[in-house]
């Protein structure tokens, strides 16, 4: 028998939800925020801003390298309490929790709290304990301690294994073979690695053989160089006896101990030739100073040729000018010799003819042409220069042989000539007296 049924009426097909945008948005963030209402997701920050507001927003990336991306949003409240300024590249972790920003139908995370991954919590540790350091003063430029030239000792605190001592070695080696060097032994990395270098920097300080301290490492990564940023080596090497040069890493890594020490250098072999001027540099400096000296040597003897053959050239002068002035007295004399000669002869005229007239004369008119004639006799010899020296006086000149007629011509010190009946005198004035 053939089964069947009796349809007695139609049956509606089953009716289906149509929803609204906005209700299917909503449901979508209701069924999310159930399933992952606290969740903590790890990645790399990207697009940082915040607003004026105090929200931030920002995406966050996947660390691993991967393609996805997720938008985030954390109101002021969240970041009032970060512990560290955020900025792209940074690898954070995120607790939160996944909803929708209804309005654009987007799905985001709700940041409720952000702490730095790796290195990033790393480099947050580093720069809250350099800022408290630095306002103890730990790191005042002021406090720093000049490095010395030329020392004969040089300390090493370092690893014996390390990269770091070779190059140190054989640094020195190359540029002051005459340095000797100490090595006070101490792990550079790990936990037990701060604890080591502080005693191993206690051992210098105490034996107070090195001129310098050394501490350096090799490169690598933050983690691996943590042990120059622990405070207890950062403090030891403030209250180190010996000044202390740090060669921690490569050129762009940088320790806490790079700004406690007194001279902070880029790497390890950069600190080693810091330690002390190169053999050859010294040579060649005293070589520039040889030179040098030399050099002022001859300027200073050709000097001293200069100012002997100007002071001989002055010693002639007195001796020419003497003789010039002898033949002016000579001539002058000459001159007075020859005028006296022809007052006589003319008197010797006068009275011949007059010998007639004086015969007539009384007795004591002759007489008194004899004295007049004496007079005048002795008036002619007065004038003759020569006698005039005979009598004591001198004949006065400077030592360009100009004629010296007052004191207000002369000063203290002052050399003079004197021309007397029969020679000359060189002399010096101690005193000048002006009469009133």
């Amino acid at each position: 028998m053939l089964g069947w049924r009796l349809i007695d009426r139609l049956e509606a097909p089953p009716q289906r939800v149509i929803w609204s945008v906005a209700g299917l948005v909503h449901a979508v963030s209701d069924a999310l925020s159930a399933r992952f209402s606290a969740c903590t997701v790890a990645g790399e920050l990207s697009g940082f801003s915040r607003a004026a507001s105090g929200h931030s927003y920002f995406t966050l990336k996947d660390a691993d390298g991967e393609s996805a991306s997720l938008r985030c949003a954390m109101f002021k409240r969240a970041g009032s309490l970060l512990q560290f300024l955020p900025a792209d590249g940074q690898q954070v972790q995120l607790r939160g929790r996944l909803a929708v920003y209804e309005p654009r139908g987007e799905l985001q995370f709700i940041v409720e709290s952000m702490q730095l991954s790796g290195e990033g919590a790393l480099y947050e540790q580093f720069l809250l304990l350099k800022q408290r350091l630095e306002r103890q003063g730990l790191f005042d430029s002021d406090r720093k301690r000049p490095i010395t030239l030329w020392p004969r000792r040089v300390g090493v605190v370092t690893s014996l294994d390390a990269a770091a001592l070779h190059d140190v070695v054989s640094t020195f080696a190359r540029r002051v073979p005459h340095v000797e060097l100490i090595i006070y032994a101490s792990i550079v990395q790990g936990d037990q690695a701060p604890e080591a270098l502080v005693a191993a920097m206690a051992r210098a300080g105490l034996r107070r053989e090195v001129d310098t301290l050394l501490i350096c490492r090799g490169g690598g990564s933050m983690q691996d160089l943590w042990a120059f940023n622990d405070e207890r080596v950062v403090r030891a090497v403030v209250a180190s006896p010996i000044p202390v040069i740090s060669g921690v890493g490569h050129e762009t890594d940088v320790t806490l101990v790079d700004f406690a020490a007194d001279l902070r250098a880029p790497t390890p072999t950069a600190a080693a030739e810091l330690c002390a001027r190169s053999t050859r540099d010294a040579e060649g400096d005293l070589t520039r100073a040889a030179v040098a000296m030399r050099r002022r040597m001859h300027q200073a003897i050709d000097t001293q040729a200069q100012r002997a053959d100007r002071v001989a050239v002055k010693l002639l002068r007195p001796a020419e000018a003497l003789r010039r002035q002898t033949a002016v007295l000579d001539r002058h004399a000459h001159r007075l010799s020859a005028a006296a000669q022809r007052v006589v002869t003319a008197a010797r005229q006068d009275l011949q003819g007059c010998a007639a007239g004086l015969q007539r004369a009384n007795m004591n008119s002759l007489q008194a042409a004899g004295r007049r004639l004496d007079r005048l006799g002795e008036r002619l010899c007065g004038l003759d220069p020569e006698v005039v020296l005979r009598r004591g006086y001198a004949w006065l000149t400077d030592v360009e042989a100009q004629p010296l007629t007052s004191v207000r011509q002369l000063t203290v010190g002052q050399s003079v000539r004197a021309v007397l009946a029969d020679g000359q005198i060189e002399a010096h004035v101690t005193g000048v007296v002006q009469r009133d």
